[in-house]
C-alpha cells in the first residue's frame, strides 16, 4: 500500500457546486480572497464537524491533507492544510501559495527539515518530503491540473520564483 491509500486520500468526482467553487477560487481575485479567509473557515468547519470535514471539502469537493512541518526558525510545529496530488503510490504537494508571489512557509520549512507528519481522515503518518526531480515535476504539475483547475492558473500567475514541488514518502524503516 502507498501513502495515499494508507491515508484514504482520494479525489472524487466533482459536483456542479464543486466545479463552480473551484472556478471562482482559481481566479486572481478569488485566490487572493481565499488565501486570507480560507484558513479560518476551514478551522471553523473542522471544529463544528468534529474534524470530519473542512470548508474546502464541502464547497470544492477537494480533500485536504494536513501537513505539519517544523518551523525553520522557531523549531515549533507548523500546520498547513493542502490539496495533495496523488502521485503513483504517494502524494505530492505544490507550493503555489494561491498563485501569490511568495513561496509558502511550509515549503521553506520542508526544505530546511524534510521530516513531517500528514493527517487525513483521522489518520496521522510520518513522512519525508523530497523535491521532485524534473521528470516527476512535469508529471505532477500535469496531474495537478486534473485534480484542481486552479493549479495551472496559479502557475501562470507566478513569476520570479520557482514553485516548489515535493513528493511525500513514508520514512525508511531500519
Amino acid at each position: 500500500m502507498g501513502l495515499a491509500a494508507d491515508l484514504g486520500y482520494r479525489i472524487g468526482d466533482p459536483t456542479r457546486l464543486h466545479r463552480s467553487v473551484r472556478a471562482v477560487a482559481s481566479t486572481s481575485l478569488g485566490a487572493r480572497a481565499l488565501a486570507h479567509t480560507l484558513p479560518a473557515m476551514d478551522r471553523a468547519v473542522a471544529r463544528l464537524s468534529g474534524r470530519r470535514t473542512t470548508a474546502v471539502e464541502l464547497l470544492a469537493g477537494l480533500p485536504l491533507l494536513g501537513l505539519t512541518t517544523t518551523g525553520r526558525r522557531s523549531g515549533q510545529p507548523r500546520y498547513a492544510p493542502l490539496i495533495a496530488v496523488p502521485f503513483h503510490d504517494s502524494l505530492a504537494v505544490i507550493g503555489t501559495n494561491f498563485g501569490q508571489t511568495s513561496t509558502p512557509t511550509w515549503a521553506l520549512n520542508l526544505e530546511a527539515e524534510p521530516r513531517a507528519e500528514v493527517r487525513h481522515g483521522g489518520v496521522t503518518l510520518a513522512v519525508v518530503a523530497r523535491p521532485a526531480d524534473e521528470a516527476e515535476r512535469g508529471e505532477i504539475l500535469a496531474r495537478a491540473g486534473e485534480v484542481y483547475i486552479g493549479y495551472p492558473k496559479y502557475l501562470r500567475r507566478i513569476t520570479g520564483r520557482r514553485v516548489r514541488v515535493f513528493v511525500l514518502e513514508r520514512p525508511a524503516t531500519s
